[in-house]
């Protein structure tokens, strides 16, 4: 195979609506292919995600990345939240799906399909570990992965709230915008409980997986990922004095990776030697 360099392609994702994919098979491709999943409030090209790419596809991995569905980019715009009103509709099933769309993309474009490894970071966490049992996926790898689906839904005074006012704003500190979760996605999970939990997931896994997680987390708690270290049955690679994005911002102007973020990727490279 030749190399390729798609970007801002065009998957479809959930609830049939359209998202932005890239992918890169470098000259030196070897028939691997990374899978990088966002965050909550994320989306492909934050921070130095590109340069995470950069980093594989110079050692001869394949590397797609997309936004989600519904994360309130578009396909005019994937930067930030220009679509308020799709990131207010969105919930866990239809990010736990996307992931599994955007196999079926992959599934279309490459033949044959390539050796797959998914890799999540925080929310996209979660999301992979819950796609894990996927037959095209090889391996998993977390960067400060959620444990529990159900742990965003168990302060019973919010929930309270936002039955009653039928919608939910959390601030953006960056953009800050007033982004809005419907209700909906607690109804969601309820309706989905079983299908979102990465706990039973984890424990089903027989795939290699590799857990890894900032000690200076304040975001995702280093505990989640003790916790899925214990599920899955490894051990949880710790990145010591360094943040929930490892030390990564948006925008990141540098054109090298944070250090700790490329510690991150440099074990992520020998596990998946």
């Amino acid at each position: 195979m030749g190399s390729l360099n798609y970007i801002n392609h065009i998957y479809t994702g959930s609830a049939n609506r359209e998202s932005l994919i890239d992918l890169e098979i470098p000259i030196n491709y070897k028939g691997q292919l990374i899978i990088f999943v966002h965050g909550y409030m994320g989306f492909k090209d934050w921070g130095a995600w590109n340069l995470m790419q950069q980093f594989f596809t110079s050692r001869g991995f394949g590397f797609c990345k997309f936004n989600l569905s519904h994360n309130g980019g578009t396909v005019k715009n994937g930067f930030d939240f220009p679509d308020l009103n799709a990131f207010s509709e969105n919930n866990y099933s239809k990010e736990k799906a996307d992931v599994s769309f955007a196999l079926d993309w992959i599934e279309k474009t490459l033949i044959p399909l390539p050796t797959i490894h998914l890799i999540g970071h925080s929310r996209g966490g979660g999301m992979v570990l819950l796609n894990a049992l996927d037959q095209r996926v090889h391996s998993v790898c977390t960067l400060a992965a959620i444990s529990s689906v159900a742990k965003r839904f168990s302060e019973p005074k919010i929930l309270s709230d936002w039955e009653k006012e039928k919608v939910r704003y959390t601030i953006n500190q960056r953009t800050k915008q007033q982004m809005p979760h419907n209700y909906s996605q607690v109804i969601d999970f309820l309706n989905h409980q079983s299908e979102l939990d990465i706990r039973a997931h984890c424990e089903k896994i027989k795939k290699p997986i590799l857990l890894i997680h900032g000690d200076k987390d304040v975001s995702v708690p280093i505990e989640e990922g003790f916790e899925l270290a214990d599920w899955c049955q490894c051990k949880l690679e710790i990145i010591e004095n360094t943040d929930h994005v490892f030390g990564a911002c948006h925008p990141w102007l540098e054109n090298h990776l944070p250090a700790k973020l490329e510690e991150v990727c440099l074990k992520i490279e020998a596990f998946l030697s």
